[in-house]
């Protein structure tokens, strides 16, 4: 239900902004790195206070996005570049750094939600500043058929479908997080440790089918793209929002592995792409990162 209604929520999205009259460049950004999915389950289980779980949202669905999917992108499809703007990898780098700095007292407060907010946009402000200097994101495959279809739609028609797809992803969220209680006390794992694995996996496991495509087809930008677009969407856009509807503690395990580990991982794709290319042994680098990081709490 997430997934499906997720899928409307972006051809909503599309469709609205198209017929309000935003830039192209912008609707390239919110369908690449907005996963309506991820927020919606972690905004959820912040007001339920299952931790554990807003925590998988943020960095476990992070790595999926730029550890596990990218990494089988670039051992099926090796990626290289013509131009990398160093701006943009390290754009990805101090979001990363900025959402360490405030939680590192132990918890994301509602003025560290206001923050990462604040940074979310300045960093979107940053890629249409640079797309002015020549810098453009052109979407490709589903991409590009979400923003054909939602283009067809009319204002009303998109308005409606955001609405409903709004209220349809809250109400599975909460399913999800009523069973993942269920399955945490069956098998006795904690939440922190289940919500940054099976969670974060099974609900952004659709970053492969959006990157894989877009290098096969010769288009590693978008492959990239939506790297970029998921670490700022879950590192600042997602953790302020989830953050302002409670403050989010962060656990000492997070900030002793998980964390060091997603920062470690960002900073190797970013001098991946200062290089411009990003080679098959370098996806099994990151195959090898994303597996450590699931199983590390299962084996110690």
């Amino acid at each position: 239900m997430i997934v499906f209604f997720s899928e409307k929520l972006v051809e909503a999205t599309v469709g609205t902004s198209a017929k309000l009259g935003i830039s192209t460049f912008l609707i390239s950004v919110i369908v690449i790195g907005f996963d309506p999915e991820n927020l919606g389950l972690g905004a959820v289980a912040s007001y339920e206070g299952v931790t554990g779980i807003v925590v998988g949202t943020i960095i476990g669905s992070a790595m999926v996005a730029v550890a596990l999917a990218l990494g089988i992108t670039a051992v099926i499809a090796p990626m290289k570049f013509e131009q990398v703007p160093m701006q943009i990898p390290l754009l990805t780098v101090a979001a990363v750094v900025l959402f360490g700095v405030l939680s590192f007292d132990g918890e994301l407060s509602r003025f560290d939600g206001i923050i990462l907010l604040l940074g979310y946009c300045m960093a979107v402000w940053n890629l249409i500043y640079l797309a002015r200097r020549g810098l453009e994101v052109r979407p490709t495959g589903e991409a590009a058929e979400a923003i054909e279809e939602g283009t067809d739609l009319s204002r009303w028609q998109s308005i409606t479908m955001l609405a409903g797809s709004l209220v349809a992803i809250i109400v599975g969220s909460e399913w999800v997080v009523w069973s993942s209680r269920e399955l945490m006390v069956g098998f006795g794992l904690s939440d922190t440790l289940f919500g940054i694995t099976i969670i974060a996996l099974l609900v952004s496991i659709e970053e492969v089918a959006r990157e894989l495509p877009a290098a096969l087809k010769g288009r590693p930008e978008i492959a990239f793209g939506n790297v970029v677009g998921s670490v700022l969407a879950f590192f600042l856009c997602n953790a302020g929002i989830i953050a302002l509807v409670r403050p989010v503690p962060i656990s000492s395990e997070v900030f002793s592995f998980y964390l060091p580990v997603s920062l470690g991982t960002v900073l190797f794709i970013a001098l991946l792409m200062i290089q411009r290319s990003i080679s098959r042994w370098s996806g099994v680098v990151l195959v090898l990162i994303y597996i450590l990081f699931f199983i590390r709490g299962y084996v110690w």
